[in-house]
């Protein structure tokens, strides 16, 4: 049963967290000037420098919690670019078009679904078959 409970523990936490390596690595690296300009016209100040740290923090914390290693940490930095994202990028509330605004308004739940699931990382850890389990057998 334990074997299970690992095997399920791992695969949870790549499947939670390839969204946000993929994001970085096929999307805002390679894109990064559109991705910045995007960012600009969406009001985020200094938008290179942000865009900067949100690599960081998805690069980061999605190697984190995929570990295991400091998952509660990286959970953090994951769950801090959520709140960010969701807020100027899918702020359903501001468009007055219907079909754009339920489109948002989806994106803006499966955000909080994944701010829920960085929450229940961050209170419980990141389960077993992580480095933090390896190391303290």
């Amino acid at each position: 049963m334990k074997q299970l409970q690992g095997i399920l523990a791992v695969t949870g936490r790549v499947l939670l967290c390839i969204i946000f390596l993929m994001a970085a690595v096929g999307n805002k690296i390679p894109h990064f000037s559109d991705v910045a300009q995007l960012m600009d016209s969406k009001g985020i100040p200094q938008p290179k420098l942000m865009l900067a740290g949100a690599i960081v923090f998805l690069l980061a914390g999605s190697l984190s919690v995929i570990t295991g290693y400091r998952a509660r940490i990286g959970a953090s930095l994951l769950l801090v670019f959520l709140i960010l994202a969701t807020y100027y990028f899918h702020n359903f509330w501001a468009i007055a078009e219907a079909k754009a605004q339920q489109e948002q308004m989806i994106q803006f739940m499966k955000n909080l679904s994944m701010m829920g699931a960085m929450l229940f990382i961050i209170a419980n850890g990141p389960g077993p078959m992580s480095i933090i389990s390896v190391k303290q057998k």
